[in-house]
């Protein structure tokens, strides 16, 4: 428990500055808890991180402007496509999306990386108020249906899609991500607690411990601001590219 406590301390601490804090706590509860079955593990998972996505997200909220007319469409987008994409879960193969997914991070890593100032100062894009309404229809409607349904990277493809699309720098690109992180989770958590499928003995500590981790990693990006959340989050959508690219070459052997 102490163990699995610690790798859930190390993907909030993560998870708060760019996402991807999945890749460290789901492999430790299948590793370090291998006697519970598969939809246990993901929804006591899922529980745990909500915990600590909700703490981030009340810090960022704090300290962030947050524009709320934006935000609000994505996330009612983000929490519809969430639950679609959940419901469609035990109709699709991930195995199959995964190539794709490892495509799509390998450009944006590759686009952020050329682009040395993306993300690290806010860039005034004009934007009609259609335009905007737009954006975050597809930032949260899309994302969220992929969140819903497979998962991996949905943080950092939410930081992405807004320092690209509504030129917001890394910090406040993280600090919206978080709340509509915040949703996606949501939908998934209510099919698991109708289900029962929650051990709350697990939850609970782990939950505290992922907890503590995005208050840690939230604390260091406000302090640390936009260009020290970029090279975190390269580094992360290169872990992401490693993790799922060695997953599809298992497949393919």
């Amino acid at each position: 428990m102490l163990l699995l406590c610690l790798f859930a301390f190390l993907a909030g601490f993560i998870d708060a500055m760019v996402g991807g804090g999945g890749l460290i706590q789901l492999p430790a509860f299948l590793i370090l808890q291998p006697h519970l079955s598969l939809v246990q593990t993901l929804a006591t998972n899922k529980t745990a991180s909500f915990f600590g996505t909700s703490v981030a997200a009340i810090r960022y909220v704090k300290k962030v402007k947050i524009d709320w007319r934006h935000l609000s469409v994505a996330i009612v987008a983000a929490f519809v496509g969430s639950f679609s994409g959940a419901l469609l879960v035990s109709h699709v193969r991930k195995e199959e999306f995964m190539p794709f997914i490892v495509v799509i991070l390998t450009l944006v890593l590759v686009y952020t990386l050329f682009k040395k100032e993306l993300g690290v100062h806010e860039t005034n894009k004009p934007r009609t108020s259609r335009q905007y309404f737009i954006y975050a229809l597809l930032i949260g409607g899309i994302i969220g249906f992929y969140d819903g349904l497979i998962g991996p990277g949905t943080g950092s493809f939410m930081i992405f899609a807004f320092v690209v699309l509504f030129g917001y720098n890394f910090l406040h690109a993280s600090a919206n991500a978080k709340v509509l992180n915040c949703v996606t989770n949501i939908s998934a958590l209510i099919f698991f607690f109708y289900k029962g499928a929650i051990l709350w003995s697990l939850a609970i500590p782990v939950g505290l411990a992922n907890m503590l981790g995005n208050y840690a990693g939230s604390h260091l990006a406000l302090k640390k601001g936009s260009g020290f959340i970029r090279i975190f989050f390269l580094i992360v959508v290169t872990a992401l590219i490693v993790k799922l690219g060695w997953g599809v070459w298992d497949t393919l052997k």
